[in-house]
């Protein structure tokens, strides 16, 4: 159930609060009357990947919703940071990378965030905390800032206490100081008020507000957003194989419409108010929705969560392409994900689990078998009833086959050129 709307107050905590994107807060009353005025907030971002994928939605969203209600958002990569590794919410020590792999991931997720927020005169700003983080003198840090760090305060901190059971190291636990630090230079250059992110940031949005408090003598506040998961229990994003990334080279806009059109029925209406900027009177209209006509609900969020990233031309491209399929007509090959491989590998033949693993439409060959003996494996719309069968030019119509895992998932093979300008060699 969607959370009660909030009357009578137009302010962007009512827009978070009623969307869903809130958490927990630090002084909800004086947090609620700073947000009447015109405030710059901040949330940092992990530069460890060179694309940005679904589970960081939520705080980019929120960054757009404040700047949509007239405040002034900071996105700031951390190129800083990154080079130590944030322990919160993570089992294990991060791989450290190097300081070249860094900025040039965060170089690619700065054009990104321009599909969601808009940087000109100064509307929003975009920082990497790298710029001042690595020019700190050591000593002088420890002076200045760690003087203010109780030890003990730290070790009670949640997401440090989960890591003290498998391992943490003196890298990591120096990254609430460092976070802080981010939050206290924000606030100094650019009186920025309010720092957000995830629940497992808390004790770091935290330890930045006391330390603004001890240096400056001032308030500042924090927003947490709830941990996203699915109906079914899985957590949104997760960033190992299979994660849906906003970049359209490692996740095509098709796929990443059907993404959101497999959304389980319980998702659609609290998807709909984090993952679009539909009005809340509208997405409450297709909460409403029941049964069969819920699958309007599902086209509506693909298509608006697709826009945002690919633009209109994209997300129109990719409804056209699943409704074509879906409905056994014509649409644009060009939109389905598609492998190409030579024709020479299909004179003797490929099996069809070793096709579907290739596709990866299946992430083993053992699961490609046990799709293929479950019946859920299709060629060309026929469907396939051996793991071994062999696929051979023969069955190409044109210079392409359409593969299909189950009711949704669809692959294009295409041959590296086409079957008719391919004349085997025969032996003389």
């Amino acid at each position: 159930m969607m959370m009660r709307r909030v009357e009578h107050e137009k302010t962007v905590y009512a827009v978070l609060a009623e969307r869903g994107f809130i958490e927990q807060v630090t002084d909800e009353g004086k947090l609620r009357e700073l947000l009447r005025g015109k405030v710059t907030c901040y949330i940092g971002f992990d530069p460890t990947a060179s694309s940005f994928h679904v589970g960081n939605l939520v705080p980019i969203m929120s960054l757009a919703h404040m700047q949509k209600n007239g405040h002034r958002p900071i996105a700031l990569v951390g190129g800083g940071t990154g080079l130590v590794g944030d322990p919160s919410g993570k089992d294990q020590m991060r791989q450290i990378m190097t300081y070249e792999e860094i900025c040039q991931n965060a170089e690619t997720q700065k054009k990104q965030f321009s599909q969601f927020l808009d940087f000109s005169e100064g509307r929003a700003l975009l920082l990497n905390n790298a710029d001042w983080l690595t020019k700190l003198n050591y000593i002088d840090f420890l002076r200045d800032i760690g003087v203010h760090f109780s030890v003990n305060r730290m070790l009670a901190t949640e997401s440090i206490k989960i890591r003290l059971e498998t391992g943490l190291s003196f890298i990591e636990f120096n990254y609430q100081l460092l976070q802080a630090y981010d939050f206290w230079f924000l606030f100094k250059n650019h009186n920025c008020l309010i720092q957000m992110g995830g629940s497992d940031q808390w004790g770091n949005i935290v330890a930045g507000i006391d330390l603004i408090r001890r240096l400056e003598g001032r308030e500042a506040y924090g927003i947490t957003f709830p941990l996203i998961m699915t109906a079914d229990g899985k957590k949104m994003g997760k960033t190992e194989k299979g994660a849906v990334w906003l970049d359209p080279q490692r996740t095509s806009p098709y796929e990443y419409y059907q993404f959101w059109i497999n959304t389980d029925d319980r998702d659609v209406e609290r998807f709909l108010a984090l993952f679009t900027f539909l009005p809340m009177e509208e997405v409450e209209e297709y909460g409403k929705l029941k049964g069969a006509d819920i699958r309007k609900a599902k086209e509506i969020l693909a298509f608006e969560a697709t826009k945002i990233i690919h633009g209109e031309e994209g997300a129109e491209k990719a409804r056209n392409t699943s409704k074509a399929l879906f409905s056994k007509e014509e649409g644009d090959e060009e939109a389905i994900p598609t492998t190409t491989l030579p024709a020479e590998r299909f004179i003797e033949g490929i099996p069809a689990f070793k096709l579907f693993e290739t596709a990866s439409l299946c992430a083993s060959g053992s699961e490609a078998r046990r799709l293929i003996e479950q019946g859920g494996a299709y060629i060309n719309d026929k469907r396939v009833d051996k793991f071994d069968l062999l696929i051979k030019l023969d069955d190409f119509e044109g210079d392409g086959i359409l593969l299909r895992a189950g009711k949704k998932k669809f692959h294009r093979i295409k041959l590296l050129f086409k079957r008719s300008q391919y004349v085997p060699l025969t032996a003389t």
